[in-house]
């Protein structure tokens, strides 16, 4: 299994990253391949003049495409998400999360910032057909510190609880995705069938 992991924080130091590294070692260590951007790795010219061929928008949109899903965590600024990861996510082609799982979430100041998660960021994605979109969570800041040097980043108890419930959900959503059918074992299974005529 393939998963993209894109960030929407412009910072160096962002919450929202910290819930996508705690998510990426969980997902490795249940045996998912994750593929990690953020919205600052891109070059800011590429984003604001829509360059759709920009080496490292193209990269993205690989690993998109042959991904099973994506996690995409933004922080929430003035009721909605980051406007860097909305440039981004325009240079996505309309179809572009179709047969994907998705798993959106957010940080921000307080509880009143939640529904951002269901009414902004949502009808993005969804209009790139994503086709199976997680309930989301959503993290006040305070529950989420930084960690220094090799420690982890602790999350408050109920936050990382949720994050677990949220991963273990998105996991097994993976798990039910149909996988492609091998073209060598179709060519064996045509060749060795019996027809009638």
């Amino acid at each position: 299994m393939l998963v993209v992991s894109l960030g929407g924080s412009p910072s160096q130091r962002s919450r929202s990253g910290v819930l996508l590294a705690l998510a990426k070692r969980w997902l490795q260590q249940h045996g998912v391949e994750v593929v990690s951007y953020q919205v600052r790795d891109f070059p800011a010219e590429d984003l604001l003049h829509a360059r759709f061929d920009s080496p490292q928008v193209i990269d993205l949109l690989q690993h998109i495409d042959q991904a099973d899903g994506l996690l995409i965590a933004t922080p929430v600024y003035k009721a909605s998400f980051s406007g860097a990861l909305k440039t981004l996510l325009d240079l996505l082609p309309e179809r572009a999360l179709s047969h994907k799982v998705v798993l959106p979430m957010a940080t921000g100041g307080s509880i009143a910032h939640m529904l951002a998660v269901d009414y902004a960021l949502k009808p993005v994605l969804s209009a790139l057909k994503a086709e199976e979109m997680l309930q989301g969570l959503f993290a006040e800041d305070s529950q989420i510190a930084y960690g220094e040097g090799s420690v982890q980043p602790p999350l408050a108890e109920a936050l990382e609880r949720r994050l677990t419930e949220a991963l273990e959900q998105f996991h097994r959503a993976l798990a039910r995705r149909p996988k492609p059918l091998d073209p060598h074992l179709l060519n064996e299974r045509l060749l060795s069938a019996r027809w009638s005529i």
